[in-house]
Parts: structure tokens; sequence; C-alpha cells
């Protein structure tokens, strides 16, 4: 008897657009997992094995960013979910559910809207409602992590202090983790984040045919109060609220973010979550706190 492999598989795709670089764990249904702007696979790493007791779960870097190819060309959501499409095509995945986390969750609602048909479910966490009442909001905004780089190095306390705000005080690991993937594309640090505002969401969001969950942490004040647009949006939607976490909820609360996602891709037409789990259904007022 073959006893399965526990350690997760790192791997390479030819694509169109340069080698895709990904990592899988398990079996099974498969789940593609995708990052925010600028982290890489490793925002999964925690999470992929608590996927992979179940499911296929890929993790893969964005187009552009960790150890995939970087285009030289703009970048945009639709390339970034070109890239997503090409590894599936690659891998040979007909069906698959995807799980994406701001930048992420936008990518992933642009592959759903190009690719309806091929799409089981889909979990849309932190992703922010891109129209153009926020186009013109975020058009005023200071960037998120772009720094100049500086002979002293005081630029990489820069880009810990640009993120430092929205993560745990007691988890400086966590910004390790991001700094480390925010250097590795420097350069284009903010690219991800521009090209999350030039897309024209309100245009897509309504060719959404799967079940979706739109999934946000408590303490996300960038994304939370966008809940109630996207549900009403997506026809069927649900949403759930994990208690104590904020922009980090994957590495922050992986088990928490993982046993949320597993439940709802086991059974995306099912009910809200049994009291005591992440708050779920219709929300009417999600204020961030």
């Amino acid at each position: 008897m073959t006893v399965p492999d526990p350690t997760p598989r790192r791997r390479y795709a030819d694509t169109r657009h340069g080698q895709v670089h990904y990592v899988e764990h398990g079996s099974g249904a498969p789940v593609l997992l995708l990052h925010q702007t600028p982290r890489s696979w490793d925002e999964y790493r925690d999470v992929l094995p608590l996927l992979g007791g179940e499911f296929r779960a890929i993790a893969m870097d964005t187009l552009g960013f960790g150890q995939s190819a970087r285009p030289s060309g703009p970048w945009s959501i639709e390339l970034f979910a070109a890239g997503v499409l090409d590894l599936c095509e690659g891998l040979g995945l007909d069906e698959f559910s995807l799980v994406g986390h701001h930048t992420g969750a936008v990518i992933a609602l642009e592959v759903a809207a190009s690719a309806p048909d091929r799409i089981h479910s889909l979990v849309l966490s932190g992703m922010p409602f891109v129209d153009a009442e926020r186009r013109r909001r975020v058009a005023r905004r200071a960037p998120i992590d772009h720094v100049v780089p500086t002979p002293d190095g005081s630029h990489l306390t820069r880009l810990w202090q640009n993120r430092a705000p929205y993560y745990p005080a007691d988890r400086p690991d966590l910004l390790d983790r991001l700094v480390r993937d925010g250097l590795g594309v420097l350069d284009r640090v903010e690219e991800g984040h521009l090209a999350v505002n030039r897309y024209r969401m309100e245009e897509r969001i309504g060719l959404i045919r799967s079940p979706a969950l739109a999934l946000c942490g408590e303490l996300d004040e960038f994304s939370l109060p966008d809940l109630p647009k996207i549900t009403a949006a997506i026809p069927g939607a649900r949403a759930a609220v994990l208690p104590g976490t904020g922009v980090p909820a994957v590495d922050h609360q992986p088990e928490q973010f993982a046993a949320t996602v597993r439940a709802f891709l086991g059974d995306p037409h099912g009910c809200p979550a049994p009291a005591g789990g992440p708050r779920t259904g219709p929300l009417t007022d999600p204020a961030p706190r």
C-alpha cells in the first residue's frame, strides 16, 4: 500500500508567460490558493497541510511574485488571472475551487468570471469591492508598500512600518515573512495594489455562477465594510467574519481560516457554521473594529 506523502511538494509549470511556481499538498478535488500583494505561496504555508488532508491544495506564486516569472509589461488583474488559468491548463484541471486573499481574491473573481463553468466553489477573503467610487477614493491614498531604496537600508524599516498597523504586535514573524516577499519584488512592489484599483470589478462580478463565500477578518478595516456589497452582487453568496484577526488572517489564524474554507468547500450550499465558529450569513452592519 502506498502511503501519501505528507510533505508539500514544490514544482514549476511552463506557461505562455513563463514558468509558474506552485506548492501542493494532498490529493482529491483541486483547490487553488491565491495570495495577497506582495506575498507569495508562503502566505498559505500553514494552511496547505490543513487543507491537504481532504483536497489537492495548490498554493501558487502569482505571475510577477515569489518564484514565478515576471512579465515585463504592465501588470493587471486580467494578466494575473491568465496565469492562474495557464497553470490549471498545465496541470490538467478541468474543474477546481478557488481561494483568494485580498489581491488574490480579486484575481480569483476574475478567473471565475472568465471561466465560470470550470469553478466548483469560490472563497473571496478580505476582498475590497472595486467600483468607480473606490477608485476615486484610493487614487488620493498614499501607496501601501512602495518604498525608495536607500544606501543605509532604512527602506527596510519603512517597508515594515508601512504594514505594522495592520499586523498583530505580538507576531513580528508574520511581518518578517511579508517583508521577505516584498523585497523579492521591491522595484514593482506596489503594482499588485495598482492592478486591483484599476480593475473594473463592477462589470465582472455579476458573471460569477459558482457558490461563493465572502470571508473577512473582523479587524480588517480595509475590506470588512465591503462584505454586504459583495454578497449583494453575487447571487446566493454567503458571508463569514473571522473573529480575532484582520488583514493577515491566512497566516495569523491558519487553523481558523482553513476550517472555515474546508467547511464551505465540503458543503458550499449548506447552512451557516454552528455557534462558536465564524459568524456567517447575511451581514447588515459589518462595522470595522
